[in-house]
This record gives structure tokens, sequence and C-alpha cells, in this order.
């Protein structure tokens, strides 16, 4: 079965990629969830002219992800956590936090598109995490917990 994604999908596609998907998967999940649509004839043909007409549009926004990548380049973000006596935090580092700090610093991304490369952060140090700005544009970034 083929569908047509309406959202980004992990580790499936993103939005209006034409995927072909098991069929109990894109009929039991991804249609009644909303993350695709059948791809009939008379629904290709309207995506394809969506596609068209959005295709300027999509070289401003690719600029403007590729701007922000080159912001990010060389930048290594501080993150504040609380620390306890033996050095280990409270709780962990999730995107959330990451998000929060490169807004304070004038950088808007997404918290749902910043992936924490390894494992869960707990003590202090510098990590490495992924920013997906666009579906071409993807990011690599340091950042460092520090005591608050």
């Amino acid at each position: 079965m083929e569908v047509i994604l309406k959202k980004n999908v992990e580790n499936l596609g993103f939005k209006d990629d034409v995927v072909k998907v098991r069929d109990g998967f894109g009929r039991n999940f991804l249609i009644p969830q909303g993350y695709a649509v059948m791809a009939t004839d008379s629904a290709r043909k309207s995506h394809t002219e969506v596609l068209r007409q959005r295709s300027h549009k999509e070289s401003k926004i690719r600029e403007a992800a590729e701007a922000i990548a080159a912001k990010l380049e060389g930048v290594t973000v501080q993150v504040r956590a609380k620390v306890g006596d033996t050095g280990k935090i409270f709780g962990s580092i999730h995107a959330i936090a990451i998000s929060e700090a490169l807004k304070s610093m004038g950088i808007e991304i997404d918290r749902k598109s910043i992936t924490i490369l390894g494992d869960n952060i707990k003590e202090l140090g510098t990590y490495k995490a992924n920013a997906i700005l666009h579906k071409d544009v993807k990011k690599e970034f340091a950042f460092e917990v520090v005591e608050e």
C-alpha cells in the first residue's frame, strides 16, 4: 500500500513523501491517526499540485534552516542543571532544556527536532546533540551541562 504522509513520521519519512507501507500499518495506524492518506490517483494529482505551488516557499524555508545551522557552527550551548554533592545532576537533561538554552542564545529550534546522542545525561560535562532543521539540513552541535 502506498500512502502520502501528512506529517513527519520517525523512521518512515517526512511530510509529503509518498512511501510504501504494509497494509495493516497504513490502514490501522497512519490513516486513522491523521499521519497519512491513501495514494489514490486523485490524491496524487492534488499532491503534485500542492508540491508545485509550495516549491518556491520551500527554498526560503531551507535557506532559513541553513542560516540556523550556520549559527550553530562552533557554538557550545550551556545547559544549567541542579547538582548534588557528588557531582550528579538531579534528574537528567532532555531536549526541552537544550531548546530553552538555545532560545536564550537567540536560536529558535523546536524541541521535537533535537535528539541527544548517547545515553541519558546525568553528570556534568560536554555532550553532543543532533538538530533536524529541515529534511535536508541536519546539524550536530555540542552542549555543555554546567552547575546552576
